[in-house]
């Protein structure tokens, strides 16, 4: 008798605003749990993901994988605080973060801006960095990460993001003005999380509604939820072509 590996995973938008709090959303975090006991993993970290998570009931310490989309601090800010409170709480199980090439670089330095003195501690716990190019693939805590290149300056190069775990497949856009990548990246996905920043007031590097609107024929995702809205956007998502997330919103894949 063959025993099926079961599928499905539980997507919660512990965080879904943009960097500055329009509508007193928190800053992107999206925890992923596929079926235990694999352990959950984050989608972007943004620096206020600790108390976001704890606010959903999610234990920050049962993560095994943060994977960052690019290296902006609402995206990847909340890294500092999660691997202090891990330090704290005396975490013995390694932590990886995926993310842009420079992900460790710009890490190290946070940690020293923030705390200094704090990425050179002797900790109970390793943090394992993996730096994925445009084009490239890891797989990290059982999650195969697939990466396409993002456009929205960074530092670094910005990344689309396509994880595959649970039996499922989650796109994810980050920040960036429309780019082919995208329908790529969510070809035959159970879901894209797409950034909708603007309803179609042209921001460089950003999308708008407006963009996904008017193509909707190219993203052949299942299923398409709106994210990192700003306060504009917040006042038409009624209107919105797709479904829109809010802090504490739960999925099941």
């Amino acid at each position: 008798m063959v025993r099926r590996t079961p599928a499905g995973v539980t997507v919660t938008f512990a965080g879904s605003g943009d960097a500055f709090g329009s509508g007193g959303r928190l800053q992107a975090c999206i925890h992923l749990q596929p079926p235990r006991p694999q352990a959950p993993v984050l989608l972007d970290c943004g620096a206020t993901s600790l108390p976001a998570l704890r606010r959903c009931g999610l234990d920050p310490g049962a993560i095994a994988a943060v994977f960052v989309s690019h290296l902006h601090g609402d995206h990847f800010g909340g890294l500092p605080f999660l691997i202090l409170d891990a330090q704290f709480a005396g975490r013995t199980a390694p932590l990886a973060v995926a993310g842009p090439p420079g992900t460790g670089q710009r890490l190290a330095e946070a940690m020293e801006c923030l705390f200094p003195g704090s990425s050179r501690v002797r900790r109970r716990f390793a943090v394992e960095v993996t730096e994925l190019h445009p084009g490239g693939s890891a797989t990290t805590a059982g999650v195969r990460a697939q990466a396409f290149r993002a456009s929205h300056p960074s530092g670094a190069p910005a990344l689309i993001l396509r994880l595959t775990l649970g039996g499922r497949i989650i796109a994810y856009t980050g920040d960036t003005a429309w780019t082919h990548a995208i329908a790529g990246a969510a070809a035959g996905a159970d879901l894209l999380i797409a950034e909708a920043y603007y309803w179609d007031k042209a921001v460089p590097h950003h999308l708008r509604h407006a963009d996904l609107a008017s193509r909707r024929g190219e993203l052949t995702a299942r299923r398409t939820v709106l994210t990192h809205m700003s306060a504009d956007m917040l006042g038409r998502q009624q209107q919105a072509c797709c479904e829109t997330a809010h802090d504490g919103l739960v999925l099941q894949l």
